[in-house]
């Protein structure tokens, strides 16, 4: 794989099972539906203080909390906000990624030091 390349670890939406297949490093989905892991890495996405509360329950190895910002993809659509974000990223058990809006400068602006992007990274 490309991103092993370059030192990225594969994270899989989906079942443990097909990211065994795929040889990817974990898996990544809704709290409530990671399920076993066969030793992989579970992240959960996350958008609200339920599966913030759910993802701490399953004991994930990190959560993707979004949307930050405004996206490309949903301009007009709802998001949490720097003041939400921080307060959910606080009761969170687990490292928080940033995503949904994110780039470099919006991340050091925050002092978040973990982020993802799409767009970030097309411009």
């Amino acid at each position: 794989m490309v991103c092993r390349q370059f030192g990225h670890l594969v994270l899989l939406a989906g079942d443990a099972d097909t990211a065994e297949a795929w040889a990817a490093d974990g898996i990544y989905g809704p709290p409530d539906k990671l399920g076993e892991s066969n030793g992989l890495l579970r992240f959960a996405s996350v958008h609200d203080l339920r599966e913030v509360s759910l993802a701490n329950q399953a004991k994930v190895d990190g959560m993707f909390l979004s949307p930050v910002f405004p996206t490309r993809s949903h301009p007009l659509g709802a998001r949490l906000g720097p003041a939400n974000f921080n307060q959910l990223a606080a009761l969170a058990e687990s490292p928080v990624i940033a995503l949904g809006g994110m780039d470099a400068q919006r991340a050091e602006d925050h002092g978040w030091p973990r982020w993802a992007g799409i767009d970030a990274f097309l411009r």
